[in-house]
Formats: C-alpha cells, sequence, structure tokens
C-alpha cells in the first residue's frame, strides 16, 4: 500500500501578470515523506515559481495543493508554513536579528513559542548545523556556507516537515555548498525530514533521492538521479550542465577504458578508477 505524500500538487497552473506563457501549467507531482526531492530546470523553467507556491508566497491560478492532508488556501495559508519551511538563496536577505541567536529566535517569537522553550530550541537548532559556538556573533561577520546554516537553524527550530532549499547553495564557494548539503542531509536522517531542493545545479541533485526536471513550467522527466542522468543528450539540450563524474567518465569511456555505470559523485568515480587500476 502507498503512503500518502507529504505534499501532493495537482493540476496547478499559474501566470504572471503581463505574460502570455504559464510559468506553470497543469503540474501534478507528489512529495513523499522522508525523501530528499530534487526539482532541476533552467531559468525560467517554472521551477522557482513552484517552490513559492509550496510555501504559500504564491496561489496557484488553478489546480490544489495539499500538505499533510491540508490545503493551501489564504485561511491556512499560516498553518502551511509552519509545516513547510524554506531557505532561500541569499542567506543576508533572511537576517532579521542584531546577533546568531537572535534572529534563530525571531520566527519562534512571532509563532508565539514561550520565552524557555523557545531558548531551547534556539540553542539545539544551533547545535545540530554545528553553530552553537557562534551564538552572539553578528550574522554579517560570519561566512556564506556560516550564514546559510544559520538561516537553516531558523527553520529547523520552527520544527516543520518540510524544508526548500531554493537555490541555497548557488551563492557559495564548494566548501560552503558541501557544509550545507552535509548539514540538510545529516537533518534529513536524523529527524525524517523531507527535503525538496531547487537548483540548477545537477551535482547537487545528484545526491538527491528521487530528481524531477521542469521545462517551459511543465514537468518533463521524473525518476531516479542514475535514471535521469541517462538522459544526458536531452539534458544539455534543455540548458542544462551535467555533472562532472559523468562527462569524466563519458571521456575515459572514448578513450577505451571500460567504464561499467555512470558515477553521479566524485567519490564514486574515484573509487571506480581505484579498483580499475588495482585489478589490471
Amino acid at each position: 500500500m502507498t503512503a500518502t505524500p507529504v505534499i501532493s500538487i495537482n493540476d496547478i497552473s499559474y501566470k504572471y501578470d503581463g505574460q502570455k506563457s504559464y510559468a506553470l501549467e497543469n503540474v501534478s507531482l507528489s512529495v513523499r515523506s522522508g525523501e530528499w526531492l530534487a526539482i532541476v530546470g533552467h531559468n525560467g523553467s517554472g521551477k522557482s515559481t513552484l517552490a513559492k507556491i509550496l510555501n504559500g508566497l504564491q496561489f496557484p491560478e488553478s489546480g490544489s495543493v495539499v500538505v499533510e492532508g491540508l490545503e493551501l488556501t489564504i485561511d491556512t495559508i499560516w498553518d502551511i508554513r509552519r509545516l513547510v519551511g524554506m531557505v532561500f538563496q541569499s542567506p543576508d536577505n533572511q537576517f532579521v536579528g542584531a546577533t546568531v541567536q537572535d534572529d534563530v529566535a525571531f520566527g519562534l517569537e512571532n509563532n508565539g513559542v514561550p520565552y524557555q522553550l523557545m531558548k531551547t530550541r534556539v540553542l539545539d537548532a544551533l547545535d545540530r548545523v554545528q553553530m552553537a559556538e557562534f551564538l552572539n556573533q553578528e550574522p554579517h561577520h560570519l561566512s556564506g556556507g556560516q550564514k546559510q546554516r544559520v538561516a537553516i537553524a531558523g527553520v529547523i527550530a520552527l520544527r516543520p516537515k518540510v524544508i526548500i532549499l531554493d537555490e541555497a547553495t548557488s551563492m557559495l564557494d564548494p566548501l560552503g555548498r558541501d557544509e550545507v548539503l552535509k548539514t540538510v542531509r545529516h537533518l534529513k536522517d536524523e529527524q525524517g525530514l523531507t527535503v525538496i531542493s531547487i537548483t540548477h545545479d545537477l551535482e547537487e541533485a545528484a545526491k538527491a533521492d528521487r530528481m524531477i526536471v521542469m521545462n517551459q513550467g511543465k514537468v518533463y522527466k521524473e525518476g531516479t538521479p542514475h535514471e535521469i542522468f541517462k538522459l544526458e543528450e536531452e539534458l544539455i539540450g534543455l540548458g542544462l550542465d551535467i555533472p562532472f563524474p559523468i562527462k569524466m567518465a563519458n571521456e575515459l569511456s572514448k578513450k577505451g577504458l571500460h567504464m561499467p555505470e555512470s558515477y553521479l559523485t566524485d567519490e564514486e568515480l574515484v573509487n571506480e578508477l581505484w579498483t580499475l587500476h588495482f585489478n589490471k
């Protein structure tokens, strides 16, 4: 028996004022509880509009969005936002507190969480993202990866069921990106969080459990990362780049080195090359 999805998107459409074409057109998909779902696509594919609708920042013109059995409406918007937290592209745009702890506490204060419970949740959230030692630090003194981890702490302190990463690593250097993704993966595994990653970075998407490719406001393809990356030429045709390990494996195959499968991470590729070397 299939479990009820944590989010169901049913035939939604959305058009921005002054635009002839739909940003989203008849989109339907579901998000399974506890999974990491990556939604990818080029700029203008509809993925960011979808993220805003999932968090109630915009409402579909038609169709429905159901989160944990609750349909998104103007009357349920705040209930939905308690279930679905969002981490945006630029962490600086999310900071409102003078210190790290003030910033993480902000959402809890707005939700009327009692002071002692709020204090416990702030410390717990910062500890979970390895930022507890920066409690009294001013946010603008932090690195990009640290800022984004504080932004994540502000979301998880609210105890959502789902976290949406809306291009949340796109402005970070490789080290900061790795910090953030490892933090979210740890939280997902530890707390059973559902993660939706909205991204154009296919190397980030390769780490997901499942991928959805958007194109021209519609769902183009859906599958596991291995299934999606078999569509290499199609993805390139859509303006999407291919993860480096896949490119490298293809080049090595052209040089006559037998590569038995596609590799989604650098580690997978290096391990295979190491194995081939010692099996000669």
